[in-house]
């Protein structure tokens, strides 16, 4: 039996076992799907050809997260393609705020918002690692900095009635509105507002690329820097006890928190049981991909170069959409994001066409198939796009978990996004990645610093089980760069 154990192999799983294998301990990968990535993979889900990623699409923590830093995709294969454009988001009658790359530019093109735009940004941006690096901690050993501070207090206004004495239209604070939405809770909320700032930021400071190919490279990536280490992966493999591994010394658990009930069972702590039967999973998300027969039409400049788009209207209208998902009712024009990965990444669809990859946000567990209000979403800001439709593929929030078991009730962040559930994923401890269970640690998106293809969870895990169960105190990222893996087996 390998020293090390880790169940899932989404992005924090993977992340979980390079950090132990660089260590020089001997790893092992259980994964329940066929094809490993969790939440990071990429299949031909509509037509031949047409190469859709399954979640997660666009990647600006791929450039950004402490972790794929260290590990850098690049020397490993992987090319990160970057628009010019990060997001749009357009409005009725043919307009749209449009988040470029250029802050400069960004802020020219929201007219007498450009000053506000520039000013709650701009600080954050040119400290963008240091925002990085708060929002990616453990919520317990914050690095304070002067961009700390900064950030918190432009969360404390940007989630507070203050939130619109910043700006004059209506363009700029749509355009925030979006990018908080990632998160499925009403947009003013902290946790929102916090996620709208980092992601915003990345947007200005290296963009939000795509893997070329689909995000499936990425896990690849990360599958064969195992491998070469001499790490094992098994797929095809659901876990359904922790007595499987009884002579593992650190069992790493990339799963959610009712995942990990079931396989532990009766060995977790009676309280810690407790906490995580009353983990709370929030708003669900019906996935829609549609393979085209050309680019969509967007009506307002600038959509047509943007890799991610956010569909829902103006501010007042999202925070509508959102309120209502959080009540669990079904409402006529959701939250969609489209990521457009043609607009850089040719290889995704057959010459001359494109793959489209959405996601509308409905209530927790939903059944429905909101593919049709999808597509009028698509519609009303690009008239016409119904006739370049070849085939689509629908993914309700009831059917997520059967893709994905992290995914409770088409929750792909893994957990609700309360405040209280931010700070202390995904119980109230000092240490969140902790079970209570001697050398079993669960490093999932329930985990700090929450959802994301970032790896950051994992890597917080691996630390813990280095210095608790092994005596190693050294640091990953120094370990990851170290390059100390055994030369691949002829």
């Amino acid at each position: 039996m390998a020293d090390v154990v880790v169940v899932g192999s989404g992005p924090n799983g993977l992340a979980a076992a390079v950090t132990m294998a660089a260590a020089g301990l001997e790893v092992e990968v259980y994964e329940a799907a066929d094809t490993l990535g969790g939440g990071c993979r990429t299949a031909e889900t509509t037509l031949p050809g047409f190469r859709h990623d399954e979640c997660a699409g666009a990647h600006p923590m791929a450039l950004a997260s402490p972790f794929f830093q260290a590990f850098d995709l690049a020397a490993h294969g992987v090319e990160l393609l970057t628009p010019v454009a990060s997001y749009a988001h357009p409005l009725d009658g043919g307009t749209a705020g449009i988040a470029w790359r250029d802050l400069e530019r960004t802020a020219d093109g929201l007219g007498a918002d450009g000053k506000a735009w520039r000013s709650l940004f701009g600080p954050l941006v040119r400290d963008w690692q240091h925002v990085v690096r708060t929002a990616m901690s453990d919520m317990r050993r914050i690095p304070f900095s002067s961009a700390t501070i900064r950030f918190g207090l432009r969360m404390l206004e940007q989630g507070s009635p203050l939130w619109n004495t910043r700006f004059r239209g209506g363009v700029a604070p749509a355009l925030f509105t979006g990018v908080a939405e990632h998160v499925i809770i009403p947009p003013r909320q902290l946790p929102a507002v916090g996620a709208g700032l980092l992601l915003a930021t990345l947007a200005h400071a290296g963009g939000w690329p795509v893997p070329r190919g689909g995000s499936q490279a990425i896990m690849d990536a990360l599958a064969a820097d195992l491998r070469r280490r001499g790490g094992r992966l098994h797929t095809g493999h659901r876990v359904d006890s922790l007595a499987e591994f009884p002579d593992a010394r650190a069992v790493l658990c990339d799963i959610a928190p009712a995942e990990l009930v079931r396989i532990a069972g009766d060995r977790l702590p009676a309280g810690y049981r407790r906490r995580l039967d009353r983990y709370r999973y929030g708003g669900g998300s019906c996935k829609v991909d549609f393979a085209l027969s050309g680019p969509v039409p967007w009506q307002a400049p600038g959509c047509a170069e943007a890799g991610t788009l956010h569909l829902v209207g103006s501010r007042a209208e999202a925070m509508a959409a959102e309120h209502a998902v959080a009540a669990g009712i079904h409402t006529d024009r959701p939250f969609t994001m489209v990521i457009q990965p043609g607009v850089v990444d040719p290889t995704r669809a057959p010459a001359g066409q494109h793959t489209l990859y959405t996601y509308a946000h409905v209530p927790h567990g939903s059944d429905r198939d909101v593919s049709e209000l999808v597509a009028d979403q698509i519609e009303r800001f690009a008239p016409g796009f119904r006739d370049l439709v070849l085939a689509k593929h629908v993914r309700t929030a009831a059917e997520m978990p059967a893709y994905n078991a992290n995914y409770v009730g088409g929750d792909i962040n893994a957990g609700a996004m309360t405040l209280a559930q931010t700070v202390f994923r995904p119980v109230p401890r000092w240490n969140p990645y902790s079970t209570g269970l001697p050398g079993v640690y669960l490093c999932s998106s329930a985990t700090p610093p929450g959802g994301g293809v970032h790896g950051m969870s994992g890597v917080h895990a691996a630390r813990h089980a280095l210095r608790t169960v092994f005596g190693n105190r050294a640091d990953p990222y120094r370990l990851l760069t170290a390059d100390t893996a055994p030369d691949p087996a002829p």
